[in-house]
Parts: structure tokens; sequence; C-alpha cells
């Protein structure tokens, strides 16, 4: 187990190393310049150049990655060119509204869509199966927007049942941030449920027709514990290799959600800073959300141990 684990991680540092490269060439190397941005429309190219040297991008490229890789490292993740603001700390005043609709969008995908598996899986064939693979093409059709602006018009302008958008703070009102909440949410929830349920069901199903399920049930065994004790522990390592996919989509599907219903997350701070050539909001926002990533995908790695022990060899 030992092993395993230094394997994950010495992997895990190589991974992270390769997304900062890639962050760093895919900015620098893309067209537009911030120096010119920052001037405005009628500098001249010395002001540009000035510009340009006091943010060292006159420097030779490897001598860029190291500074800004030696600063990732230390916990400095630059100043933003626009707000002469600590990138970390205007990360920092935008991560409640990005983590509350994360969270709410995780835990209901995750609980509706391996629900709705495993009674699809039960009933195969029958019409909670037949719901289930209809509301999978719709979910995995649907664009996270088109979703957005189509609750947000039958929801909220013609039912008034939910607010537009917006964003009121878990520590202001526990009501209101969670009565915000719901649209983004459902919207956001939708791909991710078809996705696990999906996933969900034909693992289940692939169990469900061993010859040991049929031998406990021959012996008597409830459906409770067929599905929950037998089937669904069997059928987890898929089930949470898609869990952790549906976290990678949830980072760019937040991005999108947070634009449609005016929330002020990380998402609408990314959409600000790519608009305005920010590089290190840009670099530290990607840097953050990999980190992020490549963690959970270590923690479902391990999680795979405890649900098949043959993993760990």
């Amino acid at each position: 187990m030992g092993s395993y684990i230094l394997r994950r991680m010495f992997s895990t540092v190589a991974v992270m190393a390769m997304v900062g490269i890639f962050v760093f060439l895919l900015l620098r190397l893309a067209p537009g310049d911030p120096a010119a941005i920052i001037a405005g429309d009628t500098a001249t190219p010395q002001m540009i150049a000035g510009i340009r040297a006091q943010l060292g991008l006159s420097d030779p490229l490897p001598v860029q990655f190291v500074r800004w890789a030696l600063s990732i490292l230390g916990g400095d993740f630059g100043i933003s060119i626009f707000t002469g603001r600590p990138v970390l700390e205007l990360v920092t005043q935008r991560l409640a509204p990005t983590i509350s609709l994360a969270m709410l969008t995780l835990v209901l995908s995750v609980t509706a869509g391996v629900s709705f598996g495993i009674l699809a899986a039960w009933r195969a064939g029958g019409l909670a199966d037949r719901v289930l693979t209809a509301f999978s093409a719709l979910g995995f059709s649907v664009p996270v927007f088109v979703v957005g602006y189509f609750l947000i018009y039958w929801l909220a302008i013609n039912a008034h049942w939910l607010p537009v958008q917006g964003y009121v703070p878990i520590d202001q009102d526990v009501g209101s941030w969670i009565w915000h909440l719901i649209l983004p949410t459902l919207a956001l929830s939708l791909a991710y449920i078809a996705l696990i349920a999906r996933i969900t069901r034909a693992s289940m199903l692939e169990v469900l027709s061993e010859d040991y399920m049929r031998t406990a049930a021959a012996k008597g065994a409830s459906s409770y514990a067929m599905l929950f004790h037998h089937a669904l522990k069997n059928a987890g390592v898929p089930i949470l290799t898609v869990i952790g996919l549906c976290f990678a989509y949830l980072i760019s599907g937040v991005v999108i959600t947070e634009t449609v219903f005016n929330i002020p997350g990380v998402g609408r701070l990314v959409v600000d800073a790519i608009d305005n050539r920010d590089y290190p909001i840009i670099q530290g926002v990607l840097i953050l959300a990999s980190g992020t990533y490549v963690l959970v995908n270590l923690i479902v790695d391990l999680a795979y141990t405890l649900i098949d022990p043959r993993i760990r060899y």
C-alpha cells in the first residue's frame, strides 16, 4: 500500500509540472500583448516597451518561467496587472460563491445520479430504465448555458418562483443563499446526473449478472442487501472514476454558469482577466484549478484501494 501511494504521489508531482509548463506557454505564446492593452490606444512604442520591462515580459521565456515557478512554489501567485492586488487575495475573495455552487452541484449530481442508476439497473427494461435513457440523452445533448437560460425563463421570469441572478453570502442569510443557488445548481447538475446515472446503471447491470449475485438471491438475500451490500460496492470503481471526471468538467462548467447567473465567483474573475489579458490572474486560477483536480484524482485513486484491494499490487 505504501509503495502504491508513493507511485501516485510521484505521478501527481510530474503531472503538475507539465501543467505548469503548459499554462505558462499557452498564455505567453497566445496573440495579444498585455502591455499594449495597459498602455491604451494612444501609447507609443517606447511606452509599451517600458511597461513590458516593468512587468518582466521582455526577459527570455526560460527566465520568466523560472521566476514564475519559484514564486508559485513560495505561495506567491503574482500581482494583478490591472488591479495591482495579489492574485491569491482576489481569488480568495471570489472562492465562496464558486465553492458553494460546485459543492451543491456535486452533492446533487452524485446523490441523484447514483440513485437513478441503481433504480434503472434494478428495473432494467422497465419504465424507469427507459425514462433514464431519455433523460441521459437530453442531459448529454443540451449545453449548460441553454439549460440555464431555459430555467431562468420558465422558473424565474414566467413563474416568479426563484430569483433570476445574483448571490447572497451564507453568513448573511442561509435561506437566501440556498434560494439563489437553486437555479444555477440545477442547470449545472443536469449533465453530471445523466453521466453518473448511465455509468452506474451499466456497472450495476454487469455486477447483477454475476453468478455470486444469483447465489445471493437463491439464498434469500433481500433486494436492499443485494443492491447496496453486494452490487454497489463491486460496481464502485467505474462510478468513482466518472465522479472524478465530473469534477474536471465541473471546473469549466462553473465558469459558464457563473456568467449566465451573474454570480461573482472565480469563473467571472477568469472571464474578466481574459478580456484584459491579465496574465497573473489567469495563470494563478489555472494552476489552482489544475492542482485541485489532480488532488481529487489522487484521492479517487487511493479510494480505489478501499473498494478493490487488488489495485494495490
